[in-house]
């Protein structure tokens, strides 16, 4: 299974997500950069088997990415050869929480 890993460290908003997918998942310029055009490409174009990750995710951004979750938990539950999970970033240390 080919694994994808997004850093939200170096996301800011949907348009930095659509950059970092695209080139991952080497999608065409011609992507729609819009949660329907995702779920279409999950569901019809991308190579599966396929696990997307994210990794270093804030609190603050589960909030701002709510529909992305829920597209990719959609395509999750319809394909069987596709699967999405999400971590969220840890708060440093515990020497620097110490101090």
């Amino acid at each position: 299974m080919n694994t994808v890993y997004i850093d939200f460290l170096e996301i800011g908003d949907m348009e930095d997500f659509f950059d970092q997918l695209k080139e991952k998942l080497k999608l065409p310029e011609t992507f729609g950069d819009n949660l329907d055009a995702l779920y279409d490409s999950i569901t019809g174009f991308v190579e599966l088997p396929l696990h997307i990750e994210f990794v270093n995710m804030s609190v603050e951004q589960l909030e701002d990415f709510e529909d992305l979750l829920t597209t990719l938990e959609d395509a999750d539950d319809e394909l069987d050869d596709f699967s999405f999970s999400y971590y969220l970033e840890q708060y440093g240390d515990e020497d620097e929480v110490a101090e």
